[in-house]
């Protein structure tokens, strides 16, 4: 079969060439962008990031398959090709190792912004030992929105540290609460209060016509005073120019962020002034995590090769 990987050949950690080493029966094929001219000849398409819309789809011949090669849908028009008979099917992240490897980057930002990774560089750079002054996690309140794969990883990784843990929940938030050993569990319309008491606020959840820019200036204007934002989901969850006045105003005090606006974000925008760590979409790039989404994507070639049902579809 052929399958089109709408990335660059060494997007995501090496993935096209696990893959290929994998499947090394089945022809593969790079757009070397984030993006897609044409689907014609392919059985299987890997969006990574790229756009996926109706006309895209007119234009293919033989596809079968909607391969992601990780959790993240959104840019894939499915109705439509569900009028095409095309299967789309993700990787679940607690399938994968996805979920835990996000959640380790997310404690990384955690403690980063915590103990303010940007002024230790400055003290080095201008020979100052002792200081900046960093903030102590224990005791502190984090407030986890969405507890699915992502947000239940960071639960198990939080707890040691001895923090708060607070979440908004969009199913049964009372059964998430005893089920996880949550102090708090709301639901979404309960919002403005996990953000006016938390410290931290971690965004773990997908996006949806619902919840894009769910971070917007009238919830940054609920944020507890000096509290940080981390996302570790899609950009599209946070608005960016609200972010940039959240950060300027001093309303927040920091940002960790794993995803972008747009993708990639221009180094040059001026957001990046502010206290905010930054990383290039890599939370779920790691060997297990990779291993995890390699394995599962060939199982889903194999299975249409095979004419038979993929898994974890979503039509």
């Amino acid at each position: 079969m052929k399958i089109l990987f709408a990335a660059h050949e060494d997007s995501w950690g090496g993935f096209l060439s696990m893959i290929r080493s994998e499947l090394p029966e089945h022809q593969f094929e790079a757009t070397g962008r984030f993006g897609v001219d044409s689907l014609e000849g392919f059985d299987v398409l890997i969006p990574t990031m790229c756009s996926v819309t109706r006309e895209v789809l007119e234009t293919c011949d033989r596809l079968k398959l909607i391969q992601q090669c990780g959790s993240g849908l959104e840019g894939v028009d499915i109705p439509a090709a569900r009028d095409r008979n095309i299967h789309v099917a993700n990787v679940p992240t607690d399938l994968s190792g996805n979920a835990g490897s996000v959640a380790e980057l997310g404690i990384y930002m955690l403690i980063g912004l915590s103990r303010d990774m940007r002024g230790m560089a400055k003290s080095l750079a201008n020979r100052k030992m002792g200081e900046p002054q960093g903030r102590a996690l224990n005791g502190k309140t984090v407030g986890l929105v969405g507890l699915g794969g992502i947000g239940q990883a960071l639960i198990s990784r939080l707890k040691p540290f001895g923090v708060r843990l607070m979440a908004i929940k969009r199913n049964h938030p009372e059964k998430a609460m005893k089920a996880h050993g949550l102090e708090w569990v709301g639901a979404p319309g309960d919002l403005p209060e996990l953000l006016g008491r938390s410290d931290y606020v971690m965004l773990c959840l997908p996006v949806t016509s619902e919840t894009r820019c769910l971070m917007n200036r009238e919830t940054f204007s609920y944020m507890k005073p000096g509290a940080f934002l981390i996302n570790l989901a899609r950009g599209g969850l946070v608005d960016r120019d609200a972010l940039e006045d959240a950060l300027a105003s001093g309303k927040i005090a920091g940002a960790g962020l794993d995803v972008f606006w747009e993708e990639p974000p221009d180094p040059d925008d001026p957001i990046f002034s502010y206290n905010v760590l930054a990383t290039p979409h890599i939370g779920g790039s790691t060997d297990v995590s990779m291993r995890g989404i390699v394995k599962a994507v060939a199982e889903n070639i194999r299975r249409i090769e095979s004419n038979l049902k993929p898994l974890h579809l979503k039509i």
